[in-house]
């Protein structure tokens, strides 16, 4: 049997003019800005205009540890979306933007897959409609003041030596991660160490995404701290008068990109953070917006539950005020066989033993949502053509020993119609009562307790170490009145811990941190543990060289 790419199904489809999805969603066409015929900006004022309206239901979707044999968490939210739409009810999706890094690296594109994905998935995962272009900009502007004041004779008392503030580019790019610029005598700067992250590691990226307005995302932004003065006080981006100019490059960005699924859902991409890395969800201001235009509003966080869905329940829904009414996490058969030690070249074949040393990973996730945040869940096992029966009734009957039901998802070869089963349950789950808990309180605890916390009840490690420059960090940030802040971890998204080689629900072992530093326009403490990096770099055989355009301009090879 031949299968068609995703972009071949992609670009075989009759997607609705903009203006038709708006209408579906309930959106008048005075609030549409259009990019062409097939995705729009939504006005701000829209969310003015409906306050005081009651908001639909809030589905997150997450998934396992994800592995090489893959999870489809994207293409489950799009399909789950269709089969909602499917079944007669008013349903918006709100999903992240896929980054330049992972397009061109490894991962491929972001939109879904096969008969469950966003279109124009080209345009989606590519410039789009320049949001991450205004994100970057916003960055190096704030970065061109910083070393701008300090060039001019540096009335704050800026220490070039503790510049915090870094640079930033949407492409995976080692190069860059440590560099030394302002070379080549006085006129061209003061030299020092400097470097880049990607742009969704960026702060200006996690503000963007948790800023509930113009105004709240101009306040974030002055909050920036971009480096520490010779005495050790803090300087930030209001200090520089940089909040204003960063704000006019972030204003039109800030309103949601509407676009559609191949069925013609409604959808929501705005924002695109890294969960590994960053906090992982899509904006703020997105989801507010698809839940006063839905009954439903599916939307989902990066990597597995550990990281994605920690940071939305612990960081996003504690700002923003949001309260799930169900969670779906994705698995698949080949990827828990990989978590058993199943090699990914015999994938194919039944393994019942391989399957239950890694289902123990499905559990551990299930079991964090249930048992730590209180939140109904249903377990959609995303199905392959190799899947046996006797594979699939394992999963189910462990999962039912949790309480939790299973459904099969075939949203990748029958779009909304593969995903009926589990529309169906997540209806009947979001019926069911429910006592939202986050994983730790804020207020009276310290940060350590706060890593701790995750540390210990998601990750389910013995203990925490802070090692190297971290405790001297925390006591920075303690003694600068940041104890009472969320904490945003970064750690490898192919483990519970922070060791990337182990697989399955590992036990026995103890995280890392090794740098702490404060986001404190977006309001949270990250720690970095383990060998996390906010630089990817490319593969060996990188994803670009299979992309090519022909002389129409055609786009192939994109995932």
């Amino acid at each position: 049997m031949t299968f068609k790419s995703d972009i071949e199904i992609a670009q075989e489809s009759t997607p609705l003019h903009i203006q038709e999805i708006a209408k579906h969603a309930g959106i008048d066409e005075g609030y549409v800005e259009q990019y062409g015929n097939y995705k729009a900006k939504i006005d701000l004022k829209l969310l003015s205009d409906r306050e005081g309206e009651p908001d639909g239901k809030l589905i997150l979707v997450t998934a396992i540890t994800p592995t090489p044999a893959g999870e489809g968490k994207t293409t489950t939210s799009v399909g789950l979306s269709d089969g909602l739409h499917a079944l007669g009810k008013n349903v918006v999706l709100a999903l992240r933007e896929p980054s330049l890094g992972p397009v061109f690296g490894v991962k491929g594109g972001a939109a879904g897959g096969g008969y469950a994905q966003v279109v124009p998935m080209e345009d989606i995962n590519l410039h789009f409609t320049g949001d991450f272009h205004a994100i970057g900009a916003a960055n190096n502007l704030l970065a061109a003041l910083l070393d701008n004041h300090i060039q001019q004779g540096n009335a704050l008392g800026i220490d070039p030596k503790a510049v915090v503030w870094r640079r930033c580019i949407d492409m995976n790019d080692r190069q860059l991660r440590n560099v030394v610029d302002g070379l080549g005598g006085a006129a061209n700067g003061s030299p020092r160490e400097d470097g880049f992250d990607i742009t969704v590691a960026s702060e200006i990226m996690a503000v963007f995404c948790l800023a509930s307005s113009i105004t709240d995302l101009k306040e974030r932004i002055g909050r920036i701290i971009v480096a520490y003065t010779f005495d050790g006080a803090p300087v930030t981006a209001a200090d520089l008068k940089a909040q204003g100019a960063m704000t006019a490059l972030l204003k039109d960005a800030l309103k949601p990109n509407l676009v559609q699924t191949l069925e013609h859902t409604p959808a929501f991409v705005h924002g695109g953070p890294f969960a590994n890395i960053a906090h992982g969800c899509n904006s703020v201001v997105a989801t507010r917006m698809a839940l006063k235009i839905s009954d439903y509003c599916v939307t989902e966080a990066g990597f597995g539950a550990d990281l994605g869905a920690e940071k939305f329940l612990d960081i996003k829904c504690r700002m923003a005020g949001l309260v799930p009414s169900a969670v779906v996490v994705v698995a698949t058969v080949r990827a828990l066989k990989m978590h058993g030690g199943h090699a990914k070249d015999q994938l194919a074949q039944e393994d019942l033993e391989a399957l239950e040393r890694g289902l123990p990973n499905l559990l551990q996730h299930v079991a964090n949502m249930t048992e730590v945040y209180k939140l109904p869940v249903v377990v959609a096992i995303n199905a392959f053509p190799a899947d046996t029966e006797a594979e699939l009734r394992l999963v189910e009957e462990k999962c039912r020993e949790l309480g939790v039901n299973v459904a099969l998802s075939e949203v990748w070869e029958k779009g909304g119609a593969g995903g009926i089963a589990l529309a169906e349950e997540v209806v009947r789950l979001c019926e069911q009562p429910s006592t939202f808990e986050y994983s730790y309180e804020t207020r009276g605890t310290t940060i350590t307790e706060k890593i701790e916390a995750i540390a210990k009840r998601v990750y389910h490690a013995d203990a925490v170490e802070l090692v190297g420059n971290a405790p001297a960090q925390l006591t920075q940030l303690e003694k600068i009145g940041f104890s009472e802040v969320p904490v945003c971890m970064a750690k490898t998204q192919y483990s519970f811990s922070d060791d990337p080689a182990k697989l399955g629900a590992p036990k026995g072992f103890r995280v890392t941190v090794r740098n702490l530093k404060v986001s404190a326009g977006a309001g949270f403490i990250v720690a970095l543990t383990g060998e996390i990096m906010t630089m990817p770099g490319l593969p060996k055989v990188p994803a670009a060289e299979k992309i090519d355009t022909d002389a129409t301009g055609k786009i192939s090879g994109l995932f």
